[in-house]
């Protein structure tokens, strides 16, 4: 695939991209066969806590918008695997 941007996008800068401007190429089509074998993932349940995280850490995670709280739990559920190992 070439290289069609100079730098990194932002986020921002992605989110104004037109998109005919977004390389697809190589992603595969979905056909009737992948979604004849798709199965449905239930996420585990989850248990409301109240946490404490320092100032710093929150505003970076806000700062990547909406579902902030699911991709703290991501990087926390990452670390709890890592640990098992």
């Amino acid at each position: 695939m070439q290289k069609r941007f100079d730098k990194e996008l932002s986020l921002e800068e992605l989110a104004n991209l037109d998109d005919d401007a977004i390389d697809t190429s190589d992603i595969p089509e979905l056909d009737e066969h992948f979604w004849q074998n798709a199965v449905i993932v239930e996420p585990e349940g989850t248990e409301q806590i109240t946490l404490r995280v320092k100032k710093s850490v929150l505003q970076v995670f806000r700062s990547t918008g909406k579902g902030y709280q699911t991709r703290m739990n991501a990087v926390l559920e990452s670390y709890a695997r890592s640990l098992k190992k």
